[in-house]
């Protein structure tokens, strides 16, 4: 069994079925300190650098949506599934905006109403979470619906 993202480590969000994901800033350093990522979506304009996890890049610009909304809906997806019995990063440039909004994503696929997902990240992941109001209204019309 694969080790689990400490519940109080940096960045680290418990959705309300106890599945817990990292939001991560780029820009910054991974941390030295425990595991590292067995699966991460990126959240940026450009691909970015390999990494000896599996891994991947949804085309989605700062301060943007993502480019193509299907694929980021299935690869949201895909992580909420594997955030079940691994460990799942969602990482953007500054961890806020992207990260925050994919976070309130994967918060809606858990159960939380689309409504309440964006404050639900705010609380428990960080305050500056989803900053364009397009990111919120992304996020109120996502749906659990495949």
């Amino acid at each position: 069994m694969i080790e689990s993202w400490d519940p109080n480590g940096a960045g680290v969000l418990c959705l309300p079925s106890g599945r817990l994901v990292r939001g991560r800033a780029l820009r910054r350093p991974l941390p030295e300190d425990g595991p590292t990522p067995t699966y991460a979506v990126y959240l940026l304009g450009k691909q970015p650098p390999e990494v000896p996890w599996e891994a991947h890049w949804l085309h989605w610009p700062d301060f943007r949506l993502p480019a193509d909304r299907r694929k980021a809906r299935a690869i949201l997806a895909e992580a909420w599934k594997r955030a079940q019995a691994e460990r799942v990063e969602i990482a953007c440039g500054g961890g806020r905006g992207r990260t925050g909004t994919a976070l309130a994503c994967l918060a809606v696929l858990d159960g939380v109403p689309p409504n309440d997902a964006v404050a639900f990240v705010r609380r428990h992941y960080d305050r500056h979470a989803v900053e364009t109001p397009w990111q919120r209204r992304y996020v109120r019309r996502f749906t659990t619906d495949e």
